[in-house]
């Protein structure tokens, strides 16, 4: 049976993916809706070229239900399901978009075989024992532009300080967003209120803890005077709208920052190994030309389904992109929890080790 310590990335990356010469089509992705017909889904060639990959045979499921950001952090995935990696490998993916934490409890109980979704909502399952987790790849590390604070153009405010007083867009549970902006805030000196009511000297974050994410439209309506945006909601609300960013979170105790990973519950990876095996050859592989062929990443966003994660092309060639790191490494990922005891998501120490093994 397979354990969570096995890693793809030691046993099969080096062998198993190899970037050939561009020009070749690969297989189609059967991804559940997400693309139509044609050697890539959308009717045109694959973008990066013929890839290599070390076949696992006997594998104990062939149809995965997969939920994911759909953000720019989950490029890997998305490239990965374009260029038909996972189809080479007899998966079918049926993909599902993720919005909020809410997944990681549906996974928990079954409706999904692997999700991909910010370290943060991971380490909270885990240390309430809503879930018993093991993370199996890592698949973002924050780059500049990648998570950023956003006001509208006609707006007076220009820095973080001139926030105080008045209401930042950020889903105030326990996640990556959170995080982020208590990190940003506290670097300059600046409190904040998660509570209702008003306090001039800090900048105020919403009651409610379900805030929409992306928070494009509260921003627009005026409800909130600036709020964090990701790629590339980012880049939509800026060509869109005229939207201008004050912050950008790759900086300071956040700078190069992990931010989602993919995951699947232990129970999981002990009935299907090697289907696990085969879907992290799949995404490894996706991941590296996600690091090192940005044609692959726009040509992946664009060809989502509307509401999925498609974004024109324009979009596409402008979004900032994340770092997409291969195998699991625990001493990064062990900075998130570290994190968040210091910014109070977590009561006490908590070792990224229980994720992992």
């Amino acid at each position: 049976m397979m354990s969570c310590k096995l890693r793809v990335s030691a046993l099969f990356l080096s062998a198993s993916v190899a970037l050939l010469g561009a020009g070749c089509a690969n297989g189609a992705s059967d991804a559940s809706g997400a693309y139509g017909s044609g050697a890539n889904g959308n009717g045109s060639a694959s973008t990066s070229g013929a890839v290599i990959l070390a076949k696992v045979g006997n594998l104990e499921k062939t149809t995965l239900n997969v939920a994911v950001l759909a953000n720019i952090d989950s490029a890997g995935f998305f490239v990965a399901l374009h260029e038909g990696l996972f189809a080479r490998e007899g998966l079918r993916i049926n993909y599902s978009p993720a919005f909020s934490d809410a997944i990681v409890g549906a996974q928990a109980k079954g409706q999904y075989d692997i999700t991909g979704m910010n370290y943060v909502s991971y380490i909270q399952a885990q240390f309430s024992h809503r879930a018993d987790l093991c993370i199996v790849a890592e698949g973002s590390l924050l780059e500049p532009g990648d998570q950023v604070i956003m006001t509208m153009p006609r707006s007076r405010i220009r820095s973080l300080r001139d926030l105080r007083g008045r209401l930042l867009g950020v889903n105030t549970t326990p996640n990556i967003g959170f995080l982020l902006v208590a990190s940003m805030l506290a670097q300059d000196g600046i409190r904040m209120k998660t509570t209702a009511g008003y306090a001039a000297d800090s900048v105020m974050l919403p009651p409610d803890p379900n805030f929409p994410f992306p928070a494009s439209q509260p921003l627009m309506s005026g409800q909130v005077a600036a709020a964090i945006m990701s790629e590339p909601f980012a880049t939509q609300l800026a060509e869109q709208n005229g939207a201008g960013i004050i912050a950008d979170t790759d900086s300071g105790a956040t700078s190069q920052f992990p931010i989602l990973g993919y995951a699947v519950t232990k129970a999981w990876a002990r009935v299907n190994p090697n289907t696990l095996k085969a879907f992290t050859i799949a995404l490894e592989a996706g991941q590296e030309i996600a690091d090192t062929n940005r044609a692959a990443v726009e040509a992946a966003f664009v060809s989502l389904r509307p509401g999925a994660g498609h974004v024109d092309q324009r979009t596409a060639a402008l979004m900032a992109l994340s770092n997409y790191p291969l195998g699991v490494d625990r001493a990064r990922l062990q900075r998130v929890a570290d994190v968040m005891v210091e910014f109070g998501l977590l009561r006490q120490h908590f070792s990224i080790g229980q994720l992992l093994n």
